[in-house]
């Protein structure tokens, strides 16, 4: 939050950090070549300044900090990107985040639900009296909502900047940097890919090749965040690449908003890169290419399964249909047909023997009808893709397909009343159970718990579903008194400490109980030192007549 002394927000960082002023980095290299100079100390003003630290004696670069990613491997890449700056110049990363001083919260826009979740987190945040900073899609998109102001945000192209909105947040400064990185006025991919990183899991690096895409989908909010195509170079990424496997990497993850798009806006394209990156990968190690749309992969069919095809990329290809009617396509301003679909699969499935297809489908898109729904079920039902992403469509702010006609929620899914009792394990949803006590899982809402709530049902899992709360539904609480406090001990009533003599009389009872078995404990060990003895004196008298026996 920001302090009292900063009323005005801060459109960019350079408001109150100049071109003369030492960056953050350069203060971390200078304290390394600092040479205390001992000196006598005045112990009584030591003393005295210890117990009384000036207020404004905060430090950056010393605190802890806790990182919560939401959503794709992009944005997954630049939460490890960020986590390593920071801990380069010093702050410490932790997953406890009760015990940070700031959380930086990396948001995800494509669906409700994972705004649902970032929104609480600031909520929880705010309550907790943490320092925030924002960074990811949903800021990036839309930074002027209600719930994002006055607090720092660091925009999806200059995540290399984090230290110093860190820093300045930590100071008290709210601070916002929404830039995007031009080189002589051409939009580039990014950040650069050579900064320090931390990566959550060792083995695999998450490499971005472009940022944005060519498309305009008429439900997508991504599209406000990432923009359009920018690539990097070829070169930059194979390095990239060098470093990682020098860092004991055995995997690698390509990754964009569209990798088949990758290269139109630089004068090269995605096969280019793939064989030039497939020329550093070591003996034991892996490529795995992310999503790609239908219309940017077709040119590229023949190459594309060339690589596929070799011995150290997987099999693997994620190509979103997202429907199985034309119709709906059109809708969406998919810029493809089902055919074109059809053609890709058929000849990948045919030229990659055993290749894995995965695909996205959105239910319930604006106008959609039981015709449209059934040819998609067909789809399914003719490829059985191994790998399938079933989504509702959410309406997102400010996207076309917002202000289209919308299919009723409980068409597409189930609407069941649910009782919330428990948190789930990770810790990211609230647990409730329908009539059939079926598990579904909900956003963690503390005005949820222990209340009946009337959710859609958007998502399934081999163990649970997932529900989205009813907009303006009523929130059921059980007619009954207020439940106990965690820990709390329960039937403590009148009548029962009438019964047992009142907690006085409890006590004595337990202090004489206690007492009893007290004594029957020092009679035990009584008895057994008595039991021991005998036995030695017995052995004693044996041995003797042994020894007067043989002389």
């Amino acid at each position: 939050m920001p302090s009292a002394s900063c009323d005005t927000l801060l459109d960019d960082i350079e408001d109150i950090v100049s071109q003369q002023d030492s960056k953050p980095q350069d203060r971390h290299f200078s304290r390394k070549h600092i040479v205390p100079k001992a000196r006598r100390r005045n112990t009584q003003k030591c003393l005295q300044e210890e117990d009384s630290p000036p207020s404004d004696s905060t430090i950056p670069g010393i605190q802890k900090i806790w990182i919560r990613t939401w959503g794709c491997s992009h944005n997954n890449s630049d939460g490890e990107y960020m986590a390593g700056q920071l801990a380069a110049y010093g702050y410490k990363i932790t997953e406890n985040a009760s015990d940070a001083d700031l959380w930086l919260l990396n948001s995800c826009t494509v669906k409700n639900p994972a705004e649902d979740h970032f929104r609480n987190s600031i909520k929880r945040a705010q309550e907790e009296n943490k320092k925030i900073v924002l960074a990811g899609c949903v800021p990036q998109a839309q930074p002027r909502q209600d719930y994002l102001q006055g607090l720092s945000v660091i925009g999806v192209q200059q995540i290399d900047r984090v230290v110093e909105v860190v820093e300045e947040t930590i100071k008290g400064h709210s601070v916002r940097l929404l830039g995007q990185k031009k080189d002589n006025g051409k939009r580039l991919g990014g950040a650069p890919l050579d900064l320090p990183k931390i990566r959550k899991n060792p083995l695999i690096e998450i490499i971005s090749i472009n940022t944005g895409c060519l498309n305009a989908c008429t439900y997508c909010k991504t599209k406000h965040a990432r923009g359009n195509l920018a690539s990097y170079p070829i070169d930059e990424l194979v390095d990239r690449a060098k470093q990682s496997f020098q860092e004991g990497v055995c995997e690698i993850w390509l990754t964009s908003e569209d990798t088949g798009a990758y290269g139109r806006d630089i004068g090269t394209d995605l096969p280019t890169l793939l064989w030039k990156l497939v020329e550093v990968i070591p003996e034991g190690a892996m490529l795995r290419l992310g999503m790609t749309n239908p219309p940017y992969i077709l040119e590229h069919l023949e190459e594309m399964a060339k690589v596929l095809n070799h011995p150290r990329v997987y099999a693997f290809l994620h190509i979103p249909v997202q429907s199985a009617s034309d119709a709906v396509l059109m809708a969406m301003k998919r810029e493809y047909c089902v055919a074109d679909f059809r053609r890709v699969v058929d000849f990948l499935k045919e030229k990659v023997p055993g290749i894995t297809i995965a695909t996205d489908i959105i239910c319930g898109f604006p106008g959609e009808t039981d015709q449209d729904f059934q040819e998609t079920v067909k789809l399914v039902e003719e490829y059985k893709f191994p790998s399938l992403f079933i989504n509702q469509f959410y309406p997102r702010p400010g996207t076309p397909a917002a202000k289209m006609e919308q299919v009723p929620a409980q068409v597409i899914g189930e609407r069941q009343q649910v009782l919330v009792t428990e948190e789930s394990f990770d810790s990211k949803f609230y647990v409730a159970h329908n009539r059939f006590y079926e598990q579904v899982l909900v956003p963690k809402n503390p005005t949820f718990m222990g209340k009946m709530v009337e959710v859609d049902i958007y998502e399934s899992g081999k163990h649970f579903m997932k529900g989205q709360p009813v907009a303006d539904a009523k929130v059921y609480t059980p007619s009954i008194s207020k439940p106990l406090a965690k820990g709390e001990v329960s039937g403590l009533t009148a009548e029962f400490r009438s019964r047992r003599g009142g907690p006085l009389s409890s006590m004595s009872q337990r202090d004489s109980a206690g007492s009893r078995v007290g004594l029957r404990l020092r009679s035990l060990r009584q008895d057994g030192a008595l039991t021991v003895s005998v036995g030695l004196a017995l052995f004693a008298l044996l041995l003797a007549l042994f020894v007067k026996l043989y002389n």
